[in-house]
């Protein structure tokens, strides 16, 4: 499947699941490039083989800032310029606060906060260079951020 001459190539993490996977879907149908992010490869199987080149797929760890940098820039690199970057990966993280690890805290906030601070400290240059674009930061992914809890005194 070709892009039309109005699409649009976007940049979305996130896509195998969620809101990240129905944008996704939406987006190719009309003709969309995506350049699509997702830790479970295989769950982009069906689609990828539907809009073949129209879906760039690349692995990435929200938690490997390395990893960011390096999707990231092949993405622009491949697919040339892409207009829309929209961070969608993410995760709640819900308990009491006293019962959560320091590791799980810390892998929330590097998903969550981290990660997509690196994720658009990368795009920004190439957006720059290529005139403009857009950013779109979804609320870690459609979820709740941060450690929920509620407490009150006796």
């Amino acid at each position: 499947m070709k892009p039309n001459l109005q699409s649009r190539a976007w940049l979305i993490t996130g896509v195998n699941s969620g809101f990240g996977r129905l944008m996704t879907e939406q987006l190719l149908a009309r003709g969309d490039r995506v350049a699509g992010t997702a830790r479970k490869m295989d769950a982009m199987n069906d689609l990828k083989g539907k809009y073949g080149d129209l879906l760039w797929l690349s692995h990435l760890d929200m938690t490997d800032a390395v990893e960011i940098r390096q999707v990231v820039n092949k993405a622009f690199t491949d697919l040339g310029k892409i207009e829309v970057v929209v961070n969608n990966a993410g995760y709640g993280l819900f308990g009491a606060a006293e019962e959560l690890s320091d590791e799980q805290v810390a892998h929330q906030l590097s998903t969550n906060l981290f990660g997509p601070i690196e994720l658009v400290r990368t795009a920004l240059p190439h957006l720059r260079a290529q005139g403009g674009g857009r950013i779109n930061q979804s609320p870690c992914g459609n979820c709740t951020c941060g450690c929920r809890t509620s407490w009150r005194p006796p």
